[in-house]
């Protein structure tokens, strides 16, 4: 009988069992790993770099100070190109070769059309993903929770200034050719429509170019007062250099997934001007305690809103896993995060069973001299 118990004793370890319960995919007596896959090359690569680094940098910190009840976090980290059918097979392979815990830190509206559907069906935690697209949020989808203010928060931002202080009427679309375009576009006629409103004129760029000569000519055409924007940083770019060589007086406005520091980078002096929604406080505020904190960990180089994203996103994910104890199951982790309250810094972070949306603050911003600086209406 002593042999027997021995043996099963044996077998329970090999499978890794802990009181009677099978460990998690992702969970050992080391790591938790946890999934990515986004952008790290193409012309969207920017995005997917940031976000990793700023996460990278806080999982630094922790594991430096002993992980997670002596575990450390460890991200896997998969390119996806910005590309839906990439992102797909990336998922699967995090899922199925590499047996992560959860997947964290996806990039972009039509990449998480394709990867959410396999992450349900495995019951693998979604985290958030930088998108604000609706689908994610409404309804509620038990593995997704998202930190960032929707697509319907920030457009909403955005209307709300041009139609009121502003006293502007007629906004144009200029969207990408996909869910992510479908989504901004779906936001824009919503604030639209609440002031009685409706676009102006719309045109559209495929994915991963920087085709927007077309849209342009309906832009000169049509002579919007404003443009908004619902696309990645370099098509903005080109749009805006040749609207200004053109002599285009027309406002160019845009959501946070545009990734600022990359437009400010390649628009140079043409991004003057152009109005970004944000998610987060400014990277460079060092009076806000989560950027102070983020501050001592990331360098000057770094600092921009999507690390800020990123690094925000691993502390949200850190304080949940702690929270689910020393045997973290994905069932476990969904639970403790629809009961998650907390502060990251100084900005309330909640979810519930009704809402996996974390965070709702927009903050507006303006293209100054290199820079993002908050938006005043004497802009």
């Amino acid at each position: 009988m002593q042999k027997l118990r021995l043996a099963f004793a044996l077998v329970c370890c090999s499978l890794g069992w802990a009181g009677g319960a099978v460990a998690e995919d992702g969970v050992t007596a080391q790591a938790i790993k946890i999934g990515m896959a986004n952008a790290t090359s193409g012309p969207a690569a920017g995005l997917g770099l940031q976000l990793r680094a700023g996460a990278g940098a806080y999982l630094s910190r922790v594991n430096a100070a002993g992980g997670v009840h002596g575990r450390n976090v460890a991200l896997v980290s998969v390119d996806d190109g910005y590309d839906p059918q990439q992102s797909a097979a990336a998922t699967h392979t995090l899922i199925e070769a590499d047996k992560v815990f959860a997947l964290f830190g996806y990039v972009g509206t039509p990449t998480s059309t394709a990867a959410v559907p396999i992450a349900a069906k495995a019951g693998v935690p979604y985290l958030f993903p930088f998108t604000g697209a609706e689908f994610l949020r409404n309804p509620v989808i038990p593995v997704v929770f998202n930190l960032r203010a929707s697509y319907f928060d920030e457009t909403e931002a955005l209307v709300a200034r041009l139609t009121g202080e502003l006293g502007v009427k007629k906004i144009g679309l200029f969207i990408q050719d996909d869910e992510f375009g479908e989504a901004g576009k779906a936001g824009v006629s919503r604030a639209l429509h609440k002031r009685r409103l409706s676009a102006a004129m719309e045109a559209r760029y495929s994915r991963n170019t920087i085709d927007i000569e077309v849209g342009l000519a309906r832009v000169k055409s049509q002579a919007p007062e404003a443009v908004i924007f619902i696309g990645t940083y370099r098509p903005l770019a080109a749009l805006v250099k040749k609207a200004r060589a053109a002599g285009l007086k027309t406002r160019f406005l845009t959501v946070s997934f545009v990734g600022t520091s990359e437009f400010i980078k390649h628009a140079g002096d043409a991004g003057n001007g152009v109005i970004i929604s944000q998610v987060m406080p400014s990277p460079e505020d060092g009076a806000d305690a989560l950027v102070k904190q983020y501050h001592a960990d990331v360098l000057p180089a770094a600092r921009n809103y999507g690390s800020l994203e990123g690094y925000t996103g691993a502390m949200v994910l850190v304080e949940a896993l702690k929270r689910c104890g020393r045997a973290p199951t994905r069932a476990g982790l969904l639970r403790t995060l629809e009961q998650l309250r907390m502060e990251a810094g100084d900005i309330p972070v909640s979810f519930s069973a009704q809402r996996h949306q974390g965070m709702d603050r927009v903050y507006l911003t303006q293209v100054r001299d290199g820079k993002a600086v908050p938006f005043k209406k004497a802009d």
